[in-house]
């Protein structure tokens, strides 16, 4: 049984149940309507999409993203299927990353199902659809990275719900620690050295550069560190159970 096997296994399980549709419904629901009502697309006129769509993104990520992934571990442990995966000719890490890769591809469809706000602004001026491309890359790898997180503190418990309430306040902390309106009232209260760190644990500023279109490679290098940390976190608990 190899990375592919539990792929399909999981991807088909998102799609046999309403899990996978009641997330891209209201992810879809939830970005398109926030673009036209506090992001005042029609008003605003931004071609971009930066401030008017992507920007709500990672608000709407760090609520659903832990609820595609609240189950990845905590279901396994509750049902004991855990134990019967052990029995399987499959190492752990094979297992993480197939049903990691298959709680991406959940979400990567949901970005992809936005399309018609692309061919929108398509159609009513000349975006920089480079600029809209690298929005959406950082869209995605900030799921990915909420994923990461969720997958971390799945292998921690067996209860689905204490999983989504730990991981959603961790996605929130991340999310808020780089954020302007946060950061200058932080400035104003901790030293400069601890402010730093703080601002450094922020997903905000390397967000904020992709969604500008922006390629920087320590943004990537941002990403890439916080979900390898993660997985190999998640890697880590399971093997010890494990054994």
């Amino acid at each position: 049984m190899s990375s592919c096997t539990i792929y399909k296994r999981e991807l088909s399980s998102y799609f046999s149940q309403p899990t996978a549709y009641a997330i891209i419904v209201i992810f879809l629901l939830f970005s398109l309507g926030l673009t036209f009502t506090f992001g005042e697309f029609m008003r605003v006129g931004d071609s971009s999409l930066e401030w008017t769509f992507i920007f709500w993104h990672p608000w709407v990520y760090m609520l659903l993203a832990p609820a595609v992934g609240m189950k990845l571990w905590a279901d396994e442990q509750r049902t004991g299927t855990i134990e019967l995966l052990g029995t399987f000719p499959l190492s752990t890490w094979s297992a993480i990353i197939g049903k990691y890769l298959a709680a991406a591809t959940v979400w990567l469809i949901a970005l992809v199902l936005t399309f018609p706000i692309v061919c929108t602004v398509n159609y009513l001026g000349s975006p920089d659809n480079g600029a809209i491309l690298s929005g959406y890359i950082g869209s995605f790898l900030v799921c990915c990275t909420f994923l990461a997180i969720t997958m971390l503190v799945s292998a921690c418990t067996r209860d689905q719900v204490v999983c989504l309430i730990v991981s959603v306040s961790i996605c929130v902390l991340v999310l808020l620690c780089g954020y302007d309106p946060v950061t200058r009232e932080l400035s104003k209260v901790l030293p400069p050295s601890i402010f730093e760190g703080v601002v450094a644990l922020g997903i905000w500023d390397h967000f904020s550069s992709l969604s500008s279109g922006i390629f920087r490679l320590k943004d990537f290098i941002w990403f890439g560190s916080i979900i390898s940390v993660c997985l190999l976190g998640t890697n880590a608990i399971l093997s010890s159970k494990r054994a």
